[in-house]
């Protein structure tokens, strides 16, 4: 189901966390980890490397099969200056689509989101793991799936 722009993916969705159920402590890290794929949400279908930045480790790489079958490698960086080269989806006027599919823990400090999203002629299926670093979730690795319609 899709989002509209400034909703709150939480209303549309039920987490499939496994780790430390029924606790005040799981819950509060859904709700963080939710915040951060809102913004992450929101900075691709803005191309707002700021609004990226905040949702993306420093130290983050973006990984998916290149058209040959090989491992194609993306530092943070050089998907940044591909988002700043490029007219964002909000820009081009494109219907905003984006949900979390799941949310899953395997530690206090791990955990990994499966999303959908799109940059038209382009739909995303996105794996994200997620650390927990000072305090702070955010995306260290995503490894992707892309369709052109």
């Amino acid at each position: 189901m899709p989002t509209k722009a400034g909703a709150t993916a939480r209303s549309w969705w039920r987490p499939t966390a496994r780790f430390e159920r029924g606790s005040g402590r799981m819950s509060s890290d859904v709700a963080a980890i939710e915040k951060v794929l809102q913004v992450y949400f929101d900075g691709l279908y803005e191309g707002d490397t700021k609004k990226l930045g905040e949702a993306f480790h420093p130290a983050s790489h973006l990984y998916s099969a290149s058209p040959d079958g090989k491992a194609a490698d993306m530092p943070r960086a050089d998907w940044f200056n591909m988002v700043e080269s490029r007219k964002s989806a909000k820009d081009s006027g494109s219907e905003r689509r984006d949900r979390i599919v799941s949310i899953d823990f395997s530690g206090p400090a791990t955990a990994f989101a499966k999303v959908e999203c799109q940059i038209p002629p382009r739909y995303f299926t996105d794996y994200l793991t997620l650390l927990k670093v000072e305090g702070r979730w955010q995306v260290i690795a995503k490894a992707f799936h892309t369709v052109t319609r």
